[in-house]
């Protein structure tokens, strides 16, 4: 009887642990992104990497798609964390691509946070819930979470804001004691680096694009490739901030746009050159 019981044990045991383990990552899947009620913040550090300027151009010729008239959107920078270097001065280009719907939290943290918290709360309120890309670190997030948890009491904020980091280097740079709040207190996903190809996410780093000017027909899409792409070359590496190396080949760096598109369910998308030819031809 022992024998027969520890045999079924052993047999049964594999395809238990997978159905916890298969339960686990479902449950991690069932809430999708709803247009309709939900907010996207877009948090970048924009220190001391010039990528996340190749990201807000891709950001804004992701949104400028018709399929996203609908979205509720919100870009932040300077949300960075603990990590030493020079910040990368932004707001022109934000300016060229979001108009004043954006906000600034290099230049003002507490009154950054308080617009932030203001329109996340409008849409809690409304039953929408809050979806934040990290482009940078965590620090900004964990003081956005610890306010609406003050203002907003009944509102369960661990199943209804969803943090999605891609970066190891982001984490590591983050405050880790505001690490470990955001983990526990959000919903927090953490996926596949978007520097490279083929692992999960979108792969969008590269430095042999270098003739993306030429893939681009619409002119205010343009205008704002062009903006990023001077400012970028303007800093990359300058003043001991961080050479980014397919940058400085000419090539292109929106890797942090892997998290928009897990957000919103657009994995299927390749690397670079994939989504040039989804978006801008």
């Amino acid at each position: 009887m022992k024998l027969k019981l520890l045999s079924f044990v052993l047999i049964t045991t594999p395809f238990f642990l997978f159905a916890i383990d298969n339960s686990d990552y479902k449950n991690t899947l069932t809430k999708e992104f709803n247009i309709e009620k939900d907010l996207l913040l877009v948090q970048f550090d924009c220190k001391t990497d010039v990528d996340d300027l190749h990201t807000v151009a891709a950001f804004a010729t992701l949104v400028a798609n018709p399929k996203y008239s609908k979205l509720k959107y919100h870009p932040v920078t300077g949300t960075y964390g603990i990590q030493k270097g020079l910040y990368v001065p932004p707001n022109d280009l934000f300016n060229l691509a979001f108009g004043n719907k954006w906000t600034d939290a290099h230049k003002d943290v507490e009154k950054a946070l308080k617009k932030v918290k203001k329109i996340a709360k409008r849409i809690l309120r409304k039953n929408g819930d809050i979806w934040i890309a990290e482009a940078g670190q965590s620090d900004f997030t964990a003081k956005l979470i610890k306010a609406l948890q003050n203002d907003l009491p009944k509102v369960n904020i661990t199943q209804r804001v969803h943090v999605v980091q891609h970066s190891n280097w982001n984490e590591k740079s983050t405050a880790p004691k505001s690490l470990a709040f955001v983990k526990n207190n959000t919903n927090y996903h953490k996926i596949p680096d978007g520097n490279i190809v083929g692992n999960g996410s979108p792969g969008f780093s590269d430095a042999a694009f270098v003739n993306w000017e030429n893939e681009i027909k619409n002119a205010k899409l343009l205008k704002i490739w062009q903006r990023a792409i001077d400012i970028s070359n303007q800093y990359n590496g300058k003043d001991k901030r961080y050479n980014n190396k397919h940058i400085a080949q000419g090539g292109l760096d929106f890797s942090d746009l892997s998290e928009v598109c897990w957000i919103l369910n657009l994995n299927y998308i390749k690397n670079v050159e994939h989504f040039f030819n989804l978006y801008l031809n």
